[in-house]
């Protein structure tokens, strides 16, 4: 099998700097969109959460009118037992049988004043969940009413740039397979290490894009001869020429030019 051609530095160079511009036009796009995403999704959560909470209080409302009906059926019946322990107070044949009915009346009257007693505790406790459904919903809608208009206006910029972005996204791919792993793993470390993710930059006013840092006049010139690549030993950016910069940005801008 024949042996694949080694790329010479300049052309390393050129590939290299040719996905710095294409993951660089990714970036910028995905800056456009800015915290939007995240916005959305922080949105639905809360409108997930929301709902949640409005359908454990109108589940804890139920419950709560469920026990009032069953305490009401309770009262109704203690006082069906009154009525009977009265009318046997009538037939009575000794005080013993008499007072003996008398506190059982005595205790279905205490049991029917403590149901009422949480009847009235039930009650309250409903207009307060009532109240706090109320502002739940007031909110939930605020919130959905929200989450609509920036999906909207995330679908708009979406419709925009998706289509761009894939395409940018397959040529970043394809233009990584053309840089030996070495170089591309330095790349990938240094662009998630700087702010605005530029590994690669250009010499300009003899210092590296960026930076106030000045480069020697001999370093300049070996970044000239493209016979090594080298990295600025203040911030541990690959450099190149602003004469190869500005060719590969040129063939790059119409690279862009047709993507969109």
């Amino acid at each position: 099998m024949a042996k694949t051609k080694e790329l010479s530095v300049e052309d390393k160079l050129r590939a290299i700097y040719s996905l710095q511009l294409i993951d660089s036009k990714i970036d910028e796009i995905r800056n456009v969109r800015g915290e939007l995403p995240l916005e959305v999704e922080d949105l639905e959560d809360e409108v997930e959460g929301l709902t949640k909470r409005l359908e454990k209080f109108k589940g804890d409302l139920d419950a709560i009118d469920t026990q009032v009906k069953e305490k009401k059926n309770a009262i109704e019946e203690h006082k069906t037992t009154i009525k009977k322990y009265q009318e046997q107070q009538k037939n009575v044949r000794n005080n013993r049988e008499y007072n003996s009915l008398s506190k059982e009346v005595e205790f279905q009257e205490l049991e029917i004043q403590l149901a009422e007693k949480h009847i009235k505790e039930m009650k309250a406790s409903i207009e307060h969940k009532k109240e706090v459904v109320v502002q739940t919903k007031e909110k939930l809608d605020s919130k959905q009413s929200h989450l609509k208009h920036k999906k909207a206006e995330l679908k708009d910029i979406m419709a925009e740039t998706e289509k761009e972005e894939s395409l940018l996204l397959e040529k970043s791919e394809a233009y990584e397979k053309k840089i030996e792993e070495r170089l591309l793993t330095a790349y990938k470390r240094i662009r998630g290490s700087v702010r605005n993710g530029l590994a690669v930059v250009s010499i300009e006013r003899g210092a590296s894009a960026g930076s106030f840092f000045t480069i020697p006049p001999q370093t300049q010139m070996e970044i000239a001869g493209r016979k090594r690549i080298l990295t600025d030993e203040h911030s541990g950016r690959i450099l190149i020429d602003s004469v190869l910069a500005d060719e590969v940005k040129e063939e790059m801008d119409k690279l862009f030019a047709k993507l969109k």
